[in-house]
């Protein structure tokens, strides 16, 4: 079952504050630098498709691939009649569309998720599959030094729409020996109309990565690393970066 059935309804409220014209942008960018003439994006862990939608409006055919039946059901609905845009429901670790594209992404620590070295190299194999020869993966994730520099602490963040008021508290639990964090949601959802209270609870574990086992287990899928940098700001990954993006090249 996906951790995120019940998450997925209240997804995108969460993150409606979330620069996504911005984080295309940079991917765009990255892109253009990498390869030019890309045309064709398989997006692993689409989500709510916000990101699809952006890269259709510059200009790229965009396939989804999410695990969550509600995520991609938000996405196709969003997506409307737009023929640039195409959504699968599949796991990143076992999907297999019997097709390539120039670029295959993979956003919002998607690649975090996968929390054993076997489900990693499998989800860098799907990614590896679907790319034509020359092709670029682009993924970020979770950084281990910046993580254990500047631990998970408890979070608390709330948000409203005309119908309900969302208060979603965070409780991160790091388990250092494993390079995971359990990531454990309550989620209280108050109805405007009625007053009623529904509480949710999510446990999301994410996996922090450190640079040498990202290049080594790439390798094993047989991709080149490429590039790595912090997450939007472009800086060289270092003790404070959270968030790391990495690129690997699909030998011709």
């Amino acid at each position: 079952m996906s951790v995120f059935n019940e998450y997925a309804r209240y997804y995108d409220l969460l993150y409606r504050d979330k620069d996504y014209a911005g984080e295309t942008d940079y991917v765009h960018s990255i892109i253009q630098r990498q390869s030019p003439g890309a045309k064709t994006i398989l997006n692993l862990g689409c989500g709510s498709g916000r990101h699809d939608r952006c890269l259709a409006d510059r200009g790229y055919a965009v396939t989804g691939v999410d695990l969550s039946k509600e995520m991609l059901t938000s996405a196709r609905n969003a997506a409307a009649d737009n023929g640039a845009l195409e959504y699968v429901l599949g796991d990143v670790c076992t999907v297999r569309l019997d097709k390539t594209f120039d670029v295959v992404i993979s956003l919002f620590h998607v690649m975090s998720y996968q929390v054993t070295n076997g489900d990693m190299i499998a989800a860098y194999a799907t990614a590896f599959s679907h790319l034509k020869p020359g092709g670029f993966f682009i993924f970020d994730c979770w950084y281990g030094p910046g993580v254990l520099t500047d631990r998970p602490t408890v979070r608390v963040k709330e948000l409203e729409d005309e119908f309900i008021t969302v208060t979603r508290i965070a409780q991160p639990v790091i388990h250092p020996n494993e390079n995971v964090v359990d990531v454990n949601y309550r989620v209280f959802l108050r109805d405007k109309a009625s007053g009623s209270v529904r509480e949710i609870h999510e446990s999301h574990r994410m996996r922090y990565l450190f640079h040498p086992e990202v290049d080594l287990m790439l390798g094993l899928s047989g991709f080149q690393p490429q590039m790595s940098e912090e997450w939007l700001t472009s800086a060289p990954l270092s003790m404070t970066s959270w968030s790391a993006l990495f690129t690997a090249w699909k030998p011709i």
